[in-house]
């Protein structure tokens, strides 16, 4: 698309901002209905968009991207008429007559970038938050999943008007130019280094931004922990979509005395759930690339090799594999998106917590454990984004709790209620009365008031 059209386009969303039609809630919620009737439409092609370009199977689409997305839709639908009312605070008494609340205000034009991933639900979720704010919004797909970005631009096309929301497809160049522009709002999902390119662009017009990134994010398994449990739910969300989650377990870190056991039950899972021949499993993703497939097969070597490892150039896929590390290997050097799963072991927890916090905070992180007191240790003195005591990636699955990491795995959050508060300007106002007028802050001073003005601010 040419910079004359993207200028189009923010100049279009610019004049329907003026009129201000996403003002009155209601017409949010019909916004909403409106996208959540098209999706429900649309999933036929969908699936499609998401097996082109990921290899998704349709039960694993809808569960992770179609369903997470209609569900936050639900959820908008039901409270935004709440969320978008002025909220009554507390008045000091030295204010009086007045009354203060907080009036949900939207920025304006938001800006969402989303990666390729989980194309269709990174971008649409945040999407759904955005218009439920009262927002305009420019949805950027990623250009490495274009059979989902065409269906999103469809999608979108035949649900708004081009001023509400509206697409700008393309690549780097593209992306360069929305961020040189001065919107109201950046939103971004993908990696740390391209995250940081946002927030420098972003700084420039001083606009607010959402960083949604990713990191080695640890599971962390102690000797009291259900090892088939665990081991099961480690499988899950490990190699959900192949292992391109920014929230899958990215490492396992165990206590040594349970560490073959484990392993042990991690092969059996990875046969259970993607059969003994995962690369010829319909239902089993691919790499997105070439680009990805070459990075996670090169962690693969006979030296490190647990327990599969096999790789299918033409198709893109490496199965499920397990290798041994220590965290001076290659592989802990960087967040791995893909199908490896490295084990590292400790003698003590409090070894465990102190290597963990040498290495940058992670957007998820993941404890197995029976005993209360060891969880209570690890989720109050390791800094992370968020996560699940006794399973994996599932805290992200609710519209209750916002989602996001911090430093270097994220800046700010979404989902539900965070995700109105984060696309919403809350305007502090303080509605003074005029039948009454305290003299006590006038000038000239004098004991009286100076002993008035201590009593009410103290």
């Amino acid at each position: 698309m040419d910079n004359q059209e993207i200028l189009r386009k923010i100049d279009i969303q610019r004049q329907y901002l003026e009129k201000n039609p996403m003002l009155n809630y209601k017409n949010r919620i019909q916004a909403l209905k409106k996208l959540y009737k098209n999706i429900k439409l649309l999933t036929p092609e969908i699936n499609a968009a998401l097996k082109q370009d990921l290899n998704k199977g349709s039960v694993e689409a809808y569960m992770v991207e179609i369903g997470m997305v209609l569900s936050e839709i639900s959820y908008m639908i039901k409270h935004c008429k709440q969320f978008s009312s002025p909220q009554r605070v507390h008045t000091p008494l030295a204010q009086f007559p007045s009354t203060s609340y907080r009036l949900p205000c939207p920025y304006g034009i938001v800006l969402i970038i989303s990666p390729w991933n989980y194309p269709f639900m990174l971008a649409i979720e945040p999407l759904v938050d955005a218009i439920c704010a009262g927002n305009s919004v420019i949805v950027k797909p990623s250009e490495i999943s274009p059979n989902v970005s065409n269906i999103i631009e469809r999608l979108i096309s035949m649900t708004f008007d081009e001023g509400h929301v509206t697409t700008v497809q393309g690549g780097v160049e593209e992306c360069s130019f929305l961020l040189d522009q001065d919107l109201d709002y950046i939103f971004y999902t993908g990696s740390t280094r391209v995250g940081e390119i946002v927030m420098k662009k972003a700084a420039e017009h001083f606009t607010p931004v959402t960083l949604e990134m990713g990191g080695k994010s640890p599971c962390i398994v102690d000797e009291t922990a259900n090892i088939p449990l665990t081991a099961r739910r480690i499988v899950f969300g490990k190699f959900l979509n192949c292992g391109q989650t920014c929230v899958a377990p990215d490492y396992i870190y165990c206590d040594e005395k349970v560490k073959d056991q484990l392993i042990k039950e991690l092969e059996r899972q990875i046969i259970l759930q993607y059969t003994v021949d995962p690369i010829n499993n319909d239902n089993y993703p691919r790499m997105v690339n070439q680009k990805q497939y070459n990075a996670m097969s090169s962690f693969i070597n006979k030296d490190n090799l647990i327990f599969g490892g096999r790789c299918d150039e033409a198709m893109l896929k490496i199965e499920p594999t397990i290798l041994r590390a220590t965290f001076d290997d290659p592989v802990m050097k960087e967040e791995i998106f893909g199908p490896i799963l490295p084990i590292v072991t400790f003698k003590t927890l409090d070894e465990a917590v102190a290597n963990v916090n040498k290495l940058t905070k992670p957007l998820a992180l993941y404890i197995f454990s029976s005993k209360k007191e060891n969880q209570d240790k690890i989720v109050n003195r390791v800094p992370f984004g968020g996560g699940c005591i006794n399973d994996t990636i599932v805290h992200i699955a609710t519209s209750e709790m916002g989602f996001g990491g911090l430093k270097q795995s994220g800046i700010g959050a979404y989902h539900g209620k965070v995700g109105f508060e984060t696309f919403t300007h809350y305007k502090s106002i303080l509605d003074k009365k005029t039948w009454l007028d305290l003299p006590m802050r006038y000038q000239p001073f004098n004991k009286i008031k100076a002993f008035l003005i201590k009593m009410f601010l103290r």
